[in-house]
C-alpha cells in the first residue's frame, strides 16, 4: 500500500519513510504544500500524511482542496499545532484524523491502519431544492450558480431545512436540530436565523423557498412551479 507523506522537516520525513517501509509500505514524500497536493491529485494513496505547517500551501488548504475535488482518500494531520481550534479547523476541512508531534511511532502507525482499515469516505451527496444547492462536505452553497456566503449557524439552519424538505419543522424541531439540547434561550432565535436566511437565499433571487406556516413552522421547497 502506497502512503504520502507531505512534511516539510526533511529529517523528520525521511525517518517517517524509512521506518514506514520498514513496516511495509510504499512511501512517497514532498516537502512542500504544491508538491503534496499535485501528488495527490495524481496517484492514488491508501492514506496521506500531512503536516499544516507548510510552505506553498497549506495543510489545510491541500485537504480543502482534495475534498472539493472529491477526492477522499484519508488523511491523518500531523502538526505540532495542538491547540483545540487547529483540531477543529483540520477535522472541519476533511481530515479524517489527527495526531500531535511529538508522537510515538507505534501510534503512528496503528492510526494508519486504522484509517486504511476504514477506507475512503463516500462524498457526502450535494443536497438540492430547486436550483439551491448545499454542499455538506465543503459547506458551501449556491443558487442557480451563484455562490451565497453563510455564517456556520446560517449554514446548520439550511442543512436541516434542505435535509426535511417539504416537511413542515417547527422552532423547537429546529433547536433540538441544530441547536444543542441543553438550549435554554429564547426559541425566536430560530425566526432570526430565518429572516437572514430569506435575505440571502431568497430575496436577492426574486424567490420564496422559505415559507412560514403560521403556528406550525417552516417549510422549505421548490418555488419555481
Amino acid at each position: 500500500m502506497r502512503l504520502l507523506i507531505v512534511e516539510d522537516e526533511r529529517r523528520l520525513a525521511d525517518g517517517m519513510k524509512r521506518g514506514l517501509e520498514a513496516e511495509g509500505f510504499a512511501v512517497d514524500t514532498a516537502s512542500n504544500g504544491v508538491d503534496g497536493l499535485w501528488l495527490a491529485e495524481q496517484q492514488p494513496y491508501a492514506a496521506i500524511l500531512l503536516d499544516i505547517m507548510l510552505p506553498g500551501l497549506s495543510g489545510y488548504t491541500i485537504c480543502r482542496r482534495l475534498r472539493e475535488q472529491g477526492n477522499w482518500t484519508p488523511v491523518l494531520v500531523l502538526t505540532a499545532k495542538d491547540g483545540v481550534l487547529d483540531q477543529v479547523e483540520a477535522l472541519e476541512t476533511g481530515a479524517d484524523d489527527y495526531l500531535t508531534k511529538p508522537y510515538t511511532f507505534a501510534i503512528l502507525v496503528a492510526r494508519i491502519h486504522a484509517l486504511i482499515r476504514r477506507g475512503s469516505s463516500p462524498r457526502p451527496p450535494i443536497l438540492r431544492v430547486g436550483d439551491l444547492s448545499l454542499d455538506p462536505a465543503t459547506r458551501s452553497v449556491d443558487r442557480a450558480g451563484a455562490p451565497i456566503e453563510l455564517t456556520a449557524r446560517e449554514f446548520a439552519v439550511l442543512e436541516f431545512l434542505c435535509r426535511n424538505t417539504d416537511r413542515v419543522v417547527g422552532k423547537r424541531e429546529v433547536l433540538d436540530g441544530v441547536w444543542d439540547f441543553a438550549f435554554d434561550g429564547d426559541p425566536n432565535i430560530v425566526e432570526v436565523y430565518i429572516r437572514h436566511l430569506r435575505n440571502k437565499i431568497d430575496r436577492p433571487f426574486g424567490r420564496a423557498s422559505i415559507q412560514t406556516l403560521r403556528g406550525a413552522g417552516y417549510r422549505l421547497s421548490d418555488d419555481r412551479g
